[in-house]
Parts: structure tokens; C-alpha cells; sequence
């Protein structure tokens, strides 16, 4: 038996370990005195953990001082935009009312992050005025960066005023952007209608790929990721089917009816993306199917764009220069539709729809899910973790084959940095920090974490991130200095970047994304998906399996028509007016968030898709 004193000097012991082992400042070296940034993220645990040890470990070096990150994650894309904005119309109105004379204007907190300039006198002051001031000295939400998410979400951060840029033009970190800093402007572009990718070897983060946008004066992607389709082996065989899904358009087969994971684009970023990708590639198809090949949609896109910088806020996205033939609008707007309906049928193939976009291929390699839909690095990362003792992989993930466009993933500077600090001196200081982090992991020290191995030289301490850093000196090059840099990196690399379905500047290659097609309905189709496939989401499963078990859709053209009838409802218009009905089409819908009040839209939509699916599931039990 052991003594009494015994036990409590154990005891003791094993209290005391964790501090004796502990090292001074832990992973990041952070000491008291020493500046914390306060950045807001969607990024997970292992990315927090990896870029705050790496950023304070490189601005030790360079700079004498350890770093500290207040992470701040309040969700999803959608709860991390209206914490910004929250934020920020709460700081704005403590300096409005300190410094003005006149109260705080009706709405003015809407005002404030509208994307457009209010029409109202008073809002319109309050808006330009918070827009002409980036000092922390005058109104700060006490947020540095915002870091992750997609492109969509910082240039709308910044549509609202809400970020700012950290450099002012031609004062950028040189060699950061391009090998050669005295490049001028013309050569530091990149689109396809330029020149491809591949020929733009002196860029080492170009500001477009394939008509993605990748870097503004604002938004600074870091890593790129495509968006694919991840399934079980297994659970495969177990469905008896014998030829895995390929293409999105596989998803829609009703085979697979209740066996696909899916995500909330209300709530995931990446899903909305997805979602996007879906409907871009079936516009696509439309438009070839209607004869006009690559290099005519290329031809009139340029012209169209011509045509809207000659008319500015005149233009519509349907006006067409006198060289575009009518058919191809209408093509595109076809196309729009179609791609919703796919959307629909994949959404009545779900088992289910969770918040968290790393959820699905977590469940598809533990067979909870068959299929499901997924962001590359999530995919790759959980097909290789949950391979068997014998190596052989329960999941796959695939990007299908001009499916998806290569989107970046950013970081932006919040208006009035630096705010949280107790001094002038101090909130200018971590301002220029703040600066300091996003060249930071815009620079080779920080691109290394996202794809190196743990344990490399300058890698990953504990986690293997997976995911594909943005600059152009990771990748294979005609460039010889590109060239010798890459093949120093894909020494330590977890994944072979040498690998044309991992190099995004080759992946870029089998899609071009034109944004006039679908970039000003990302916002509308999150809510569309939500409505038709989840509030309505009951509804539209049992209608599905009716018309499945009677036959068929080929069989049933009259059930499909009323499952797949876009919604025409009454609305309000926001400024006043009477109701009236709205259609819903590629022209109308970029317009509902602006005009109509989204509680209102949303269940009037719902409402009239669960009154299609009910006449559909009567149709199709009545028979062809």
C-alpha cells in the first residue's frame, strides 16, 4: 500500500508536469507586452494553429516580436458576414454620435453596408463619409483581418466598406505579386482572354485565372481549391451500382436517392460555390448544344463587357452589342434554368443537409453517406485518413471534368485596424502587423504551411493542411527560376503540386468562369437552394420518389413540369408599393435580395414549391 504523502506527492507531480514541459510563450513565443491581432476566420482549428505559430515565428525573425492571435469564429460565411457588419455599424455609430450634431439616420446601420449608395440625404452622407475614413482613431470594430472564406464574401465585404487595401498603388512589398516589380499593369494581368495561364510565367500571383478572380487591391487569395464529388466504394457496391459518379450531372440519377450528403449554402460558402459550379457548367452545355463553341462565347463576352463599360450604370446584363446574336442570351438564360433544375434533383437525392461543409466527406468515408459533394482538400484529406490497414482507400474525391472553376481563398484588411490597441503609438503598430500577415502568408514562409508536410523545414508544425497554395513558384514552370523553386518544394510537399489534377494554374485550363453568368446570382441561389430543396425539402423527396415509383421522369413529363415549375409570387417591393407577382428567372433573380424583403421571399417561395411538389406527386400518381 502506498503512504498517504506518497499519493499527494503524485498527485502534486502530475499537477505540476504540464507547466515544467510548457515552453516560454508556448507554440507562437507570445509574451506579455507583446501585440495580439484579432482576426476573424471560417479557417479550422489545425489552419488557427498553424498560421499563428508560423506568423509569430516569422515576425520574431524579421521584426523582433512575437505575435499573439485572438481567433474569432463566429460560423459559417453567413454568421462570420453579419458579425463584420454588426461590428462595424456598432463602431460607426459610436463616432457618429460623438462628432455629429444631427442623430443617427433612420436604417442608417442597413445604410451603412448597403452595396450601393442610398438615396436618402442623411443615409447618404452617413454612407460616404464612414466610406473616406480608414483611421482607428476615429471609429474601429476592433477587428484586424478576416481571414478564409471565399472571393465572393471579401469582395462583398469590401462592396460594403468594410475592408480597405493594405498597401496604397505601387507601394506593394515588391517581388511579392511578381518576379519582376517593375512590371507594368498590362503584364501583371492574367485572364484567358489575355493569354493561358501557362504563358504568364513571370507572375507569381496573378490577379485572375480563367476568369476567377484571385487577388483586387483588397482581397488577396492565399490557397485555391476546386469543388468535386467524394463517394464510398462500398456503400457503392452496396446500392449495386457499378459505375461511380463522374459528373455532377450523375448526381441528379435517382439511383442515389437518400445516400448524398449535401451542405447548406445558406451557411457554407464552399457549398455556394459548389452549387455555382453546377449551374455555370450546365449553362455551358446549353450554350454548346446551341452552337456556339469556346472561342465565339469568349468573342462575345468581351464585346458584352465592352458594351458595359460604355454604358455604365445604364447597362443591363441582357443588353447586347449589335455582333452578338440574340440565341446566345437566350441560351445562357436557358442554361440558368436548367442548372437550377439540376440543382433541384440533386437536392431530392439528399439524406441530408448539415452546417458544416467538413461534415460530408467525414460521413461518406465512414459509409453514413454514399455520396456527397465537397471542397478538394477536405476530399483528398479524408480520402487519405480513412484508407484501411491494407492502404486501400474507402473514399475517393474527384473534381468532375470541367466542373469547376479554381477559386481562391483570401484575406482582407478590416477599416480601421488596429483599433483594439490601448495607444496612438500601439494601434499603429498593430495595424502595420496586420499589414504584415497578409504579406505574410502571400510569401513563400507562409504558402509552405498550407502544403508542406508537419515536421518539414518550414513546414506545418502538428497538422498537414492539404491545402494548394496560391503563388506560381509551387508548380511546374518554363521559367527557370520558377522551375528550380518548385522543385525544391515539391520535396516537402504532402501532395505531388508537379500533378495536373492538383496544379491549379492546369486545372484552370477545363474551365473558364464567365462571372456575368452566374457571379451576380451567388447570393439569390443560396437562398433558392435553401427554399426549394430544405424548407420545402419533405415535399420535394416523397413528390421524387412518387414519380420514380410510377414509372419514371422520361414516363412522366406532366409530374416533372409541376415539380420543376420555377416560383411566381406576390411581393412588396422594400421602398413601398403594392403587391404584384415576380417571376423568378436569370433576369429577375439577381434583383429579389435588393427590391423585396428576404423573410418575405423565402416563404412565399417556399409556400409555392410545396404546393408544385404536391401537384407533381398527383401527376405522377395519376399516371402518364
Amino acid at each position: 500500500m502506498w503512504k498517504p504523502a506518497t499519493i499527494i506527492f503524485l498527485l502534486l507531480a502530475l499537477i505540476a508536469l504540464p507547466f515544467l514541459l510548457r515552453r516560454e510563450g508556448g507554440a507562437t513565443g507570445w509574451k506579455e507586452g507583446d501585440t495580439v491581432l484579432v482576426v476573424v476566420t471560417v479557417h479550422n482549428e489545425a489552419i488557427r494553429y498553424e498560421f499563428e505559430r508560423g506568423f509569430s515565428k516569422w515576425h520574431q525573425k524579421n521584426f523582433g516580436r512575437a505575435v499573439k492571435i485572438d481567433w474569432r469564429v463566429p460560423g459559417g460565411t453567413t454568421e462570420t458576414s453579419r458579425y463584420l457588419t454588426g461590428e462595424h455599424a456598432a463602431a460607426v455609430r459610436g463616432w457618429w454620435e460623438r462628432t455629429h450634431s444631427k442623430p443617427w439616420p433612420e436604417n442608417g446601420s442597413e445604410a451603412l453596408v448597403a452595396t450601393r449608395p442610398p438615396t436618402d440625404p442623411d443615409q447618404l452622407v452617413l454612407y460616404n463619409e464612414a466610406r473616406s475614413i480608414d483611421d482607428p482613431e476615429a471609429f474601429s470594430s476592433r477587428i484586424d483581418l478576416f481571414f478564409g472564406g471565399g472571393e465572393f464574401d471579401h469582395s462583398y465585404a469590401f462592396s460594403q466598406g468594410l475592408t480597405v487595401p493594405p498597401w496604397k498603388p505601387g507601394q506593394e512589398p515588391k517581388g511579392l505579386f511578381t518576379l519582376n516589380p517593375t512590371a507594368t499593369t498590362q503584364h501583371s494581368r492574367l485572364s484567358t482572354q489575355d493569354s493561358p495561364p501557362s504563358t504568364q510565367d513571370s507572375l507569381l500571383i496573378p490577379e485572375k485565372v480563367s476568369g476567377e478572380i484571385w487577388r483586387t487591391p483588397t482581397v488577396f487569395g492565399n490557397a485555391v481549391s476546386t469543388f468535386g464529388i467524394c463517394y464510398n466504394s462500398d456503400r457503392l457496391a452496396d446500392l449495386r451500382i457499378g459505375r461511380p459518379p463522374a459528373l455532377w450531372d450523375d448526381l441528379a440519377d435517382p439511383i442515389y436517392f437518400k445516400s448524398l450528403g449535401m451542405v447548406d449554402p445558406t451557411k457554407s460558402g464552399t457549398a455556394s460555390k459548389a452549387f455555382e459550379m453546377m449551374i455555370h457548367q450546365k449553362i455551358h452545355d446549353t450554350v454548346l448544344a446551341a452552337g456556339f463553341d469556346d472561342a465565339k462565347i469568349a468573342a462575345f463576352e468581351k464585346s458584352i463587357g465592352d458594351l458595359k463599360k460604355q454604358r455604365g450604370a445604364a447597362y443591363k446584363p441582357w443588353d447586347l452589342p449589335p455582333e452578338v446574336p440574340p440565341a446566345y442570351q437566350q441560351a445562357i438564360e436557358r442554361g440558368w434554368l436548367e442548372g437550377i433544375k439540376l440543382v433541384q434533383l440533386i437536392g431530392a437525392n439528399a439524406r441530408y443537409f448539415t452546417d458544416s461543409a467538413s461534415k460530408v466527406p467525414i460521413d461518406v468515408s465512414a459509409g453514413d453517406a454514399a455520396v456527397g459533394m465537397c471542397i478538394d482538400f477536405y476530399g483528398r484529406f479524408q480520402a487519405e485518413t480513412s484508407s484501411d490497414p491494407a492502404g486501400k482507400a474507402r473514399m475517393v474525391y474527384i473534381t468532375p471534368l470541367g466542373g469547376s472553376s479554381v477559386s481562391c481563398d483570401p484575406v482582407s484588411l478590416m477599416r480601421g485596424a488596429g483599433g483594439g490597441a490601448d495607444t496612438p503609438a500601439l494601434r499603429k503598430e498593430r495595424r502595420q502587423i496586420a499589414v504584415r500577415f497578409i504579406e505574410f502568408v502571400l510569401s513563400e514562409e507562409g504558402q509552405q504551411l498550407w502544403c508542406y508536410r508537419p515536421g518539414e523545414p518550414g513546414g506545418p508544425e502538428k497538422f498537414a493542411l492539404r491545402r494548394v497554395p496560391v503563388r506560381r513558384d509551387f508548380y511546374p514552370s518554363t521559367n527557370p527560376v520558377l522551375q528550380q523553386r518548385h522543385l525544391e518544394h515539391v520535396k516537402h510537399a504532402a501532395d505531388n503540386l508537379a500533378d495536373p489534377g492538383i496544379d491549379p494554374y492546369e486545372l484552370a485550363k477545363n474551365f473558364i468562369y464567365y462571372p456575368r453568368w452566374t457571379g451576380s446570382h451567388f447570393g439569390i441561389q443560396r437562398d433558392l437552394v435553401r427554399a426549394m430543396c430544405m424548407d420545402a425539402g419533405d415535399e420535394l423527396k416523397d413528390a421524387w420518389q412518387t414519380i420514380n415509383d410510377h414509372g419514371g421522369p422520361a414516363k412522366l413529363p406532366g409530374a416533372m413540369a409541376a415539380l420543376q415549375a420555377l416560383p411566381t409570387v406576390q411581393l412588396s417591393p422594400k421602398d413601398g408599393g403594392e403587391k404584384s407577382p415576380r417571376e423568378l428567372n436569370w433576369r429577375t433573380a439577381p434583383d429579389f435580395s435588393k427590391k423585396y424583403d428576404r423573410l418575405e421571399y423565402m416563404k412565399e417561395w417556399t409556400i409555392e414549391f410545396r404546393r408544385n411538389y404536391e401537384a407533381a406527386q398527383r401527376e405522377a400518381k395519376a399516371g402518364p
